[in-house]
């Protein structure tokens, strides 16, 4: 039996080995697993019971991208949160979270969390505002061909991974915030951690001409924040009819920046994830894309877009703290917490 300190070293080994690896296997739902459990492996038993549990659990689908002192009615998260992990099992999280996202997604994940110092400086050392205050949870037993999700969260971040049988993948609700959107002071002034799903949104609603905008622009003043909220399940009937301007009324350079900008929450993830959604969903090829836009199109206005296909649905809205706070988020209207390939799945294996 290994001591403490040799216990902690072989783990550290195995965290550096797995996040710092290339990956050559191309198998997330593979990949996920591996990690999964072994982070699974490094935890005691207190932890474990914090961060494992069973797959029919409500919790899987109770998502919150607020502080945690503000979710109801209990004021905390569930989960394992890196606050009670040792290095070891702080890097073994990091692998499971890397192991869904690309590159740029990862990053993306890092700097949202580093925000939580700046606010922690901001607002004179709040404790509210901790980049340690991220957690961990897995359903069930994870398995490179088993059905099981987990889910990484934190103020202003929600990732939920679900897996169905090792083969199909479902990535909703995907959540990523920023407060401040933009820096204004100290030494990362001029910052912005989701710049391009500001930018690219207010280039095209900018391009668009005075007849495309009376059909783009909705309202005159900005929704005081995402529609979809933090609700397990898309309400449809607050997007029917569908609004805004349809991609068919959009010239081809602005269809491609629509599409890039369906790029910008997609390829968070990676590209066997992105692909297979494709495949499955239509995810950049849909026949019926809307663009819808609420308030000012300057910089520094409140302002509010979304994006809609058949299938699925990306927020955006930037109204809080005098147009400086940032909530996006994609979701999928039948299929969050891969609620449609369970559907479907379970009528296969049930048939007479």
């Amino acid at each position: 039996m290994l001591h403490k300190p040799a216990k902690f070293a072989l783990l550290v080994a195995m965290a550096v080995s797995f996040v710092g690896t290339t990956v050559q296997a191309h198998d997330p739902a593979e990949e996920m697993a591996k990690a999964a459990n072994l982070f699974l492996k490094s935890l005691d038993k207190e932890q474990t019971a914090a961060a494992h549990f069973e797959w029919k659990d409500d919790k899987r689908e109770g998502w919150y991208f607020v502080p945690d002192k503000f979710i109801k009615p209990a004021g905390k998260r569930f989960g394992l949160p890196l606050t009670k992990m040792n290095g070891a099992q702080k890097a073994l999280a990091s692998g499971l979270v890397s192991s869904a996202l690309s590159h740029k997604g990862f990053m993306q994940v890092q700097t949202v969390m580093s925000l939580e110092q700046i606010l922690h400086e901001m607002e004179e050392k709040n404790p509210i505002r901790n980049p340690a205050l991220y957690y961990v949870s897995i359903f069930g037993e994870p398995s490179a061909k088993g059905t099981w999700s987990w889910r990484y969260e934190g103020h202003h971040l929600s990732i939920n991974i679900t897996i169905v049988k090792g083969k199909l993948l479902s990535v909703t609700p995907s959540f990523f915030g920023s407060n401040p959107a933009m820096v204004k002071e100290g030494a990362f002034k001029g910052f912005k951690a989701l710049a391009e799903e500001e930018d690219l949104a207010r280039e095209l609603v900018k391009s668009l001409s005075a007849e495309q905008q009376k059909k783009a622009i909705i309202a005159a003043e900005a929704h005081k924040d995402i529609f979809t909220a933090q609700d397990r399940n898309v309400d449809k009937g607050l997007f029917t009819p569908t609004m805004g301007i349809s991609q068919d009324e959009l010239n081809a350079d602005q269809q491609k920046l629509l599409n890039d900008l369906i790029k910008v929450y997609a390829t968070k993830y990676r590209l066997e994830i992105v692909k297979q959604m494709e495949e499955r969903k239509n995810l950049f090829t849909a026949k019926d894309v809307r663009f819808a836009w609420m308030g000012g199109t300057e910089p520094g206005e409140g302002h509010y877009y979304r994006i809609q296909t058949p299938i699925f649905l990306f927020e955006y809205d930037c109204t809080q703290n005098e147009a400086n706070h940032v909530h996006a988020v994609w979701r999928d209207f039948d299929g969050d917490f891969g609620a449609d390939l369970l559907r479907m799945h379970y009528e296969a294996d049930h048939k007479e």
